[in-house]
């Protein structure tokens, strides 16, 4: 009964789905607070409902329950356990399980956290999440029954993708789905802002660190995709183009826009159109990227559905979505204002140039995503849209943007004077200056082949990383009393969030230049006891053993390779005959050495592909460092108290206050009093926070 009592749960929850969003949102509209009350606990109930589901359905892997069409058509008896229960995603059903079942997480997760927010917008908020749950929970139901049983049950599963068995799918889908699925908060924030008509700086700082949250789970799906592509495919890269991949890098293009369009609404009150507009954009794109994966458009090891029906009922749900939302924005944006005013140089200028260029980039992905699947929707050619085309329109946009980054940050508010950021840019470029030096110091000697490409690279990376230690030396020396550590304690975790982003995406910058362009790579036929030298480094081939996995037989090589041993091997994977080449990879913070053992190609020899990749932990120490980045942002507490009780730190001295306010003027809802400096940003006049 164990399938049943999951199915059972699945219905229970569509139930209540529609309980969320129907009466929350009508009490808000109507002003029934009884009404309004309902969303919390059906948003609590829904969240145990499927996680009960969920928890149904490992337990049929975990136990080989192969009476369950799905667990037989991606599981075996003899896989180990951890992958039986990676195999629960492994699937198309069992993965768009857990989108439903993260998203009723994220919407438990809003009803027990959002206490001091106003009881009607948090019913809407929970209504828009209880809809998206209804669309998710009838596409189970209807065509993706994860439950659905096998008459008579197979004796034996067909066995888990060979590609899949591997640690790095066990956390790579969960945290990818949670940044997915986490879009939602924003969109629902937004949303429930528009239909309140209070498209206000308060939606903003109420949405901020969910999108946070969301930016920094995404990110890290992306580092453990990437990493798992590199660790297990055996081509040796970390980055392909592929749609799928894009699929991933668009909505966190359009989130990184969209983190720092919040705190400009959040602060000054301006961008609110755009805010909002960018948080739609940001679902929208995830909602694509399951329609992709999963309407069987596209054949990669990440699509699963091949079912035309099952894309079809995505596309209607992702155009009811982003269609509804848009026909909403398009009639409350009229309404909304122009929020605060700034000068063409200022901070918000420099992070709107910002927005626009991740906009840009966004857009340009997605073009050389869809257009190679609507051409052959049209006209039935086939083409293929590879590296050169994303190089050539990508790279364009991201080097003006990563120098607007430095930038930004040390730009005042609402007005830059020349001068002072004439002076914070010499400062910056000074730091950069010194962190290039050193780069090159750290790397000139030991690479060959440098190109004017290459020396740009590094130099943006020493940008990206001094202009964050030029602007931490400026606010430490300025700002507060006592010695530098009592200062440095007293900054704000945003503040600490956003130099470690800026200085992550620098190290990725880096890392990327250097593995791109300095790898060395050959293909070889080796016998045992033969040698190969590559890049100075001398691998011997110096044995070859048969070994015997849990469901597979493998045939182990071992190369010595300098002072380190790899042991790559060729695997057989007994459930189906699949054959697979395991890489092996000595990871070092100077360089990775790869090798595969491909094939035998006869007379005792083996086609070897050996690869020596300079800086690739750089890569994933510098993405991962970004994500550090916006969980530290996610947590500063001024984003849980009202603007009144802020902590008013800025980052630039604090400018002539005056020395009294015009009688009987009444300061604007959400500014700062007179000479009060806003977070992040100068002392401002009464005159200047209106």
């Amino acid at each position: 009964m164990m399938p049943e009592i999951g199915l059972f749960a699945l219905v229970l929850a569509l139930l209540v789905a529609v309980v969320q969003a129907v009466l929350p949102l009508v009490g808000a509209h109507c002003g029934v607070a009884p009404w309004m009350r309902v969303a919390r606990p059906a948003a609590l109930l829904q969240c145990a409902l499927c996680l009960l589901a969920f928890g149904v359905l490992a337990t049929c892997f975990l136990r080989g329950d192969f009476s369950v069409l799905y667990v037989a058509a991606n599981s075996h008896s003899t896989l180990p356990a951890i992958y039986r229960f990676t195999a629960v995603w492994g699937g198309h059903e069992g993965s768009m399980l857990l989108w439903q079942t993260l998203l009723s997480v994220w919407g438990a997760a809003v009803a027990l956290l959002s206490a001091r927010l106003p009881r009607d917008y948090v019913a809407r908020v929970l209504a828009v999440l209880g809809a998206l749950s209804i669309g998710m929970l009838v596409f189970l139901l209807w065509l993706s029954n994860p439950f659905a049983r096998l008459s008579p049950a197979a004796p034996e599963g067909r066995d888990l993708n060979p590609l899949l068995q591997d640690p790095g799918m066990v956390a790579h889908p969960p945290f990818l789905y949670m940044g997915y699925v986490g879009f939602s908060v924003a969109f629902a924030f937004g949303l429930a802002a528009l239909l309140s008509g209070r498209l206000d700086a308060a939606w903003a700082r109420w949405s901020r660190p969910w999108t946070l949250a969301a930016w920094s789970f995404l990110t890290l799906g992306i580092l453990l995709g990437s990493a798992w592509a590199y660790g297990v495919l055996g081509w040796g890269g970390w980055w392909f183009w592929d749609p799928v991949e894009n699929a991933s890098l668009m909505p966190w293009l359009v989130g990184t826009a969209l983190i720092h369009s919040l705190v400009v609404t959040d602060r000054r009150g301006a961008f609110r159109s755009w805010t909002v507009l960018l948080a739609i954009a940001a679902f929208s794109l995830s909602l694509l990227g399951t329609f992709l994966v999963r309407s069987g458009v596209l054949t990669s090891v990440h699509a699963f559905a091949v079912d035309p029906g099952r894309g079809l009922y995505i596309l209607s749900m992702m155009i009811a979505v982003v269609g509804g939302s848009l026909l909403l924005f398009a009639w409350r944006a009229p309404q909304v204002g122009l929020g605060g005013r700034f000068a063409a140089l200022s901070r918000e200028t420099l992070l709107l140039l910002n927005n626009v260029l991740l906009g840009v980039a966004a857009l340009a992905v997605l073009l050389g995503t869809l257009y190679p699947l609507a051409l052959d929707l049209l006209r039935g050619e086939k083409i293929s849209v590879g590296p050169p085309y994303f190089e050539a329109v990508f790279m364009p946009m991201l080097v003006p943007a990563l120098v607007l980054m430095g930038v930004g940050p040390l730009a005042r508010w609402k007005r830059a004077p020349v001068p002072e950021l004439r002076h914070q840019l010499r400062g910056a470029l000074i730091a950069s200056g010194a962190c290039a030096l050193a780069l090159l110091a750290l790397t000139g000697g030991r690479l060959s082949g440098w190109t004017p490409l290459a020396g740009f690279g590094v130099v943006l990376a020493a940008w990206c990383i001094g202009s964050a230690l030029s602007h931490a030396h400026d606010r430490l020396r300025t700002t507060g009393e006592g010695g530098l550590g009592r200062r440095a304690r007293r900054q704000p975790a945003g503040w600490w969030g956003m130099l470690a982003a800026h200085a992550g995406l620098g190290v990725f910058v880096l890392g990327a230049t250097l593995a791109t362009g300095f790898e060395q790579r050959q293909e070889a036929a080796l016998a045992v006891g033969e040698a190969v030298v590559l890049d100075g480094v001398r691998f011997q081939f110096e044995s070859l053993d048969p070994v015997a996995g849990p469901n597979h037989d493998s045939v182990r090589a071992t190369f010595r390779a300098g002072e380190a041993t790899l042991h790559p091997e060729k695997r057989v994977f007994r459930a189906d005959g699949t054959a697979l080449s395991q890489p092996a990879i000595d990871v070092g913070w100077r360089r990775d050495l790869f090798v595969v053992l491909a094939d035998p190609v006869g007379d005792g020899r083996w086609h070897v592909r050996l690869h020596v990749k300079p800086f690739m932990a750089w890569i994933w120490a510098g993405v991962a460092l970004m994500a550090i980045g916006g969980l530290l942002a996610m947590v500063d507490r001024r984003l849980r108290m009202p603007r009144h009780e802020r902590d008013p730190a800025s980052s630039h001295p604090a400018a002539p206050t005056p020395s009294a306010a015009a009688p009987g003027r009444a300061r604007p809802p959400g500014s700062a009093p007179a000479g009060v400096a806003l977070p992040g940003g100068p002392a401002l006049t009464r005159e200047e926070t209106a």
